[in-house]
C-alpha cells in the first residue's frame, strides 16, 4: 500500500519517521525475538513460539520487499551471527548459517528492492572512483577521507565540540563537485568523536561500548536485549553517527537502560533472597542452641 502515508512528503512504505530509523527498529525487533522463540521451542511451547516467529518474519519481509536502509545489509547478518554463536548449539549453528545463506540468496532473487539496494552500493562506489559524481556512497567516502585529515591535525584532544562543520567548510573552499560538499556529521561515529575530541574521545567511546557489552554477558532475555542493542549500535555507527542521531541515540539509551535496570534489579533480588536464607539459617541455629543448651544436648 504505497499511499499509506499521513502526508504526501513521506516516503511510501514509511508511515512514520524515515526509512533509516524504521529499518533499524524493525531489524532490532526481528533479531531480539530470536531469543524468546528459541527458548519457547526448547520448552516445548511451540504454540507460543509460532506467533513470535511470524512477527519476526514479517519484520524481515518488510526490510526485504518494502523499504531497506543499506546499513541493515551489514548489521542484520552480524546480529544474527552473534545470536547463533552465543545461543545455538554447535550442531545447529552451522546448519543455521547454511539455511540463512540459502534464505538470503532466495530473498535477493525474489526482491527487486533488495537487488536495487545492494547494487546501488557498487554503482555509487564505482562512480566515486571514476569521476566526480555526487552519490550517497561517494559522499561518505569523501567525508571519511577529509575526517582522517582533520584527525591528523589534532590526534590527541581533537578540534573541540562542534568543530566538524567549521572544518568541512574550510576544506570546501575553492573546491567543486564532491570536494565542495560540507557537513557537520562525517557519518562515522569513531571519526565524528575523533575529529572533536581526538584519541581521548575515542577511548571514552569504546570504553562505554565495551563496558556495556561486559554488563550483558549473562544468559536471559534482558542480557540478550542489551547485548544486541549495543552490537547494532556499534556496527551501524561504522556508517553513521548513531549515538548522536536522535532516534538511534534514544534506541540505544532506552534499550541499554531497560536491560541494565532489569539485570541489576534481578541481581539485587537474588542477593536479597540469598541474604534472607543465610539469616534464616543463622536464626535457626541460634534458636536451636538456646533451646537445647540447658538440656545438655549441646555444650555451653
Amino acid at each position: 500500500m504505497p499511499n499509506l502515508t499521513p502526508t504526501a512528503s513521506l516516503q511510501p512504505g514509511v508511515p512514520v519517521k524515515n526509512y533509516i530509523d524504521q529499518s533499524q527498529l524493525f531489524a532490532l525487533c526481528a533479531v531480539v525475538l530470536a531469543w524468546p522463540i528459541s527458548e519457547l521451542i526448547k520448552d516445548g511451547r511451540t504454540h507460543l513460539a509460532l506467533p513470535l516467529l511470524a512477527l519476526s518474519i514479517v519484520f524481515l519481509a518488510n526490510l526485504t520487499f518494502v523499504v531497506l536502509a543499506r546499513t541493515a545489509l551489514i548489521y542484520v547478518p552480524i546480529m544474527l551471527f552473534v545470536f547463533g554463536a552465543f545461543y545455538l548449539p554447535r550442531s545447529l549453528f552451522y546448519g543455521a548459517i547454511a539455511f540463512c545463506l540459502l534464505l538470503a540468496g532466495s530473498a535477493w532473487f525474489a526482491s527487486p528492492n533488495l537487488q536495487n539496494r545492494t547494487n546501488s552500493i557498487l554503482v555509487e562506489y564505482s562512480k566515486y572512483g571514476a569521476g566526480n559524481d555526487i552519490t550517497s556512497a561517494g559522499l561518505r567516502l569523501e567525508y571519511w577521507r577529509k575526517s582522517v585529515g582533520f584527525v591528523r591535525e589534532a590526534p590527541v584532544i581533537g578540534h573541540g565540540t562542534g568543530s566538524a562543520q567549521m572544518l568541512f567548510d574550510r576544506a570546501a573552499l575553492g573546491q567543486t563537485g564532491l570536494g565542495a560538499e560540507t557537513i557537520s556529521n562525517p557519518h562515522n561515529q569513531t571519526l565524528s568523536v575523533a575529529v572533536q575530541w581526538g584519541l581521548i574521545g575515542c577511548v571514552a567511546l569504546y570504553s562505554m561500548w565495551i563496558g556495556h557489552l561486559s554488563l550483558f554477558r549473562g544468559s536471559g532475555f534482558y542480557p540478550w536485549l542489551g547485548f544486541i542493542v549495543v552490537v547494532q549500535n556499534a556496527v551501524s555507527s561504522l556508517f553513521n553517527s548513531h549515538l548522536f542521531d536522535f532516534v538511534p541515540g534514544w534506541i540505544y539509551v532506552i534499550g541499554v537502560s531497560l536491560a541494565a535496570g532489569r539485570i541489576i534489579h534481578q541481581n539485587d533480588e537474588s542477593a536479597g533472597r540469598s541474604l534472607s536464607r543465610r539469616m534464616e539459617v543463622q536464626n535457626g541455629m541460634r534458636t536451636f542452641y538456646s533451646e537445647n543448651v540447658g538440656h545438655g544436648i549441646v555444650p555451653r
